[in-house]
């Protein structure tokens, strides 16, 4: 948020206040307690940059032992069992939400008991912010993709972008009752949108500042769109209001994008949810009969990007394979798990899965793009949106 909170607001936050200080509104935040520490140098993990070659990484690599790896999607195991067979190194692949990721590598480097190589993290704001700096972990880009992927997704190392999409269930309408993300904030809706708690998921709350300073004035205008008058609010911001407004709205938030997804697209319901989901989720169309549908044209946007960073912890033992696996993500063969559920590769040269289940990347131009030139501003404002959304809801 911006550095002054509403006059609205600002009474009821000293009600909560407390709650960000014994850590209940920053379970997805990495610790800022830690001691100050130096960045890490990529230029002392592993071979050097100048000595690079592929064949070179994969020679000092084999020379290691084996690899943890960790993500927040269960499609690391099918990654990690893949490189393994691919170069001999063992790589066991661990499913770990983003936030526990922030604690692990965090207690890890500060105990000297390393025992996670790689993670592929969605806190691109916390790395930026708080994990690099410290020297908990180190952004390493393989230099021979540098004229694949563009230079914005390179430090940190940006492997995929993934969105987050409005979903409503199809045997109740033919396509999506709502065309403006204000409709989501009419009474109409109380208690009939459902996503995963922003209270647990951090980049929810970076995705409000986001908009709040990169793109105030579309969500400004779309108010105007609806309601036929300019927006007048107490609050800093047009996005702030309408935060306001759809945490008043009574959401039924959960602890993951699976039951966000059955809430709205499970067969047989009588009332419509709509549901702002992964567009992994609309996997479950196959695998578990959900009926979810895509939302789209709504304005200002449909859904909202996000990025997924490769980092290597600082203390590991295996920097070399490490590094070799962040090379392999980067690659069609390497991401085509994750490309599967939705997921765009940062490199130019590997396109969109033909068969992704959900039809974003036909509505891409819809979709909210993370700009990262701000992250670390995101980190900073995150206390200040939790508590936001915490006298609001």
């Amino acid at each position: 948020m911006n550095d002054k909170t509403s006059r609205a607001t600002r009474t009821k936050l000293f009600a909560v206040a407390g709650l960000a200080a014994t850590g209940l509104l920053m379970a997805a935040c990495a610790p800022s307690s830690a001691p100050a520490g130096a960045a890490a140098d990529p230029a002392t993990l592993g071979i050097s940059d100048e000595d690079y070659s592929l064949d070179a990484l994969i020679a000092a690599a084999k020379k290691e032992g084996s690899l943890t790896v960790y993500d927040s999607t269960g499609k690391i195991t099918d990654i990690a069992e893949a490189f393994t067979a691919k170069y001999g190194i063992k790589a066991t692949g661990v499913k770990m939400k983003a936030g526990e990721q922030l604690d692990v590598v965090s207690r890890e480097a500060q105990s000297k008991n390393v025992r996670g190589d790689v993670y592929l993290n969605t806190d691109v704001s916390a790395i930026e912010a708080e994990l690099v700096p410290q020297g908990y972990v180190v952004s390493w880009f393989p230099p021979d993709l540098k004229d694949q992927v563009p230079a914005q997704y390179q430090s940190p190392a940006v492997i995929t972008q993934e969105a987050n999409v409005w979903a409503y269930n199809r045997e109740l309408a033919d396509s999506c009752p709502v065309d403006n993300i204000w409709d989501l904030t009419d009474a109409s809706w109380k208690g009939h949108l459902s996503f995963q708690d922003p209270l647990l998921k951090s980049d929810y709350m970076y995705w409000f500042n986001q908009w709040a300073t990169h793109a105030d004035d579309k969500v400004a205008q779309a108010y105007e769109d609806k309601f036929g008058e300019p927006l007048n609010t107490d609050e800093d911001s047009a996005t702030a209001e309408w935060v306001k407004r759809l945490a008043a709205n009574e959401p039924l938030v959960t602890k993951s994008d699976d039951d966000a997804a059955t809430t709205a697209g499970a067969p047989g319901q009588n009332e419509q949810f709509l549901a702002f989901i992964s567009t992994a989720k609309f996997r479950d169309n196959e695998d578990a009969g959900l009926k979810l549908g895509l939302c789209e044209g709504i304005e200002p946007f449909s859904g909202r990007a996000y990025q997924k960073a490769a980092v290597i912890a600082s203390g590991t033992k295996s920097p070399n394979a490490a590094k070799l696996f962040v090379h392999y993500v980067f690659t069609a063969e390497g991401i085509a798990p994750q490309t599967a559920d939705g997921k765009f590769s940062t490199n130019s040269t590997v396109p969109a899965a033909a068969d992704e289940p959900s039809g974003v990347g036909e509505i891409w131009d819809q979709i909210y793009q993370f700009d990262a030139s701000t992250a670390k501003d995101d980190y900073e404002a995150l206390p200040d949106w939790q508590d936001f959304w915490q006298v609001n809801s």
